[in-house]
């Protein structure tokens, strides 16, 4: 779709004051009115249209960058070298361009229709050549830096996967250690039954082998001496003796 001319909204090589303040503020169907208001006055007053104060405001600054400086000005269609232009001249007019670049420089945020076609002003104001190249380049920075930050993240990956399996494979081989395997554990069962049989039995001729008569007495004997250490609990030394008793029986 063609983007909108800004002859539609009210375009001229130039304008006086206040014929540029209208458009400015979107007024353009109401020129006929506020000219006629106005009469032989160039500048508005305040009070004089309290329903368009943007109308005002846009008269007020174009007058002030005339009064220094900073717009160009003519007067009855023919651009002036006067420095101090009379503001109630209502033969004084400013330039369409002279006007535009005014506007962008003092107000780039302002797009009015009338100096500005549909493609200025679809532009945001801070974005000119430079700084879009500035971004592309920045964009370009970043996707080369993401890069290289996604493959140290692989290799970062990949490096906790194999000390992951690695740590895996030696907390198997230190439990595997630890705990005895089931020969292992019988040759144990065996020589705890052998003791506690030596401990509670009697020699052939009658003598008791030591001064435990149950396993109660050794279960006492051994809290007093070895109490608090790791596996000898109460509840421990008679579920292992027992254990140990059962296994060498069975074991005949």
């Amino acid at each position: 779709m063609p983007q909108s001319s800004s002859l539609a909204f009210g375009a001229k090589t130039y304008y006086r004051p206040i014929e540029a303040a209208i458009r400015w503020a979107d007024l353009l169907r109401f020129e006929r009115r506020i000219l006629e208001t106005l009469g032989q006055r160039a500048m508005p007053e305040p009070n004089d249209f309290p329903s368009w104060p943007m109308l005002c405001l846009f008269a007020e600054r174009i007058f002030d960058a005339l009064a220094h400086g900073e717009l160009p000005f003519g007067k009855a269609g023919t651009m002036q070298k006067s420095q101090r232009p009379s503001l109630e001249d209502t033969e004084l007019i400013v330039r369409h361009v002279d006007l535009k670049a005014w506007m962008t420089h003092y107000y780039p945020g302002e797009r009015p229709p009338f100096l500005f076609d549909g493609i200025e002003r679809d532009l945001h104001p801070a974005i000119t050549l430079t700084t879009l190249s500035v971004l592309l380049a920045e964009r370009e920075a970043a996707k080369v830096q993401f890069a290289e930050l996604s493959q140290a993240h692989e290799t970062l990956r990949a490096a906790y996967e194999a000390l992951a399996q690695d740590h895996a494979i030696r907390i198997a081989d230190i439990k595997g250690a630890h705990e005895p395997g089931q020969r292992s554990e019988s040759t144990y069962l065996n020589i705890i039954g052998g003791l506690l049989t030596l401990l509670l039995g009697t020699s052939p001729a009658g003598t008791a082998y030591s001064s435990f008569r149950n396993m109660d007495a050794v279960v006492n004997a051994l809290l007093a001496h070895y109490e608090g250490r790791p596996g000898l609990s109460e509840r421990t030394l008679w579920s292992k003796l027992a254990q140990a008793r059962r296994h060498l029986e069975a074991s005949r």
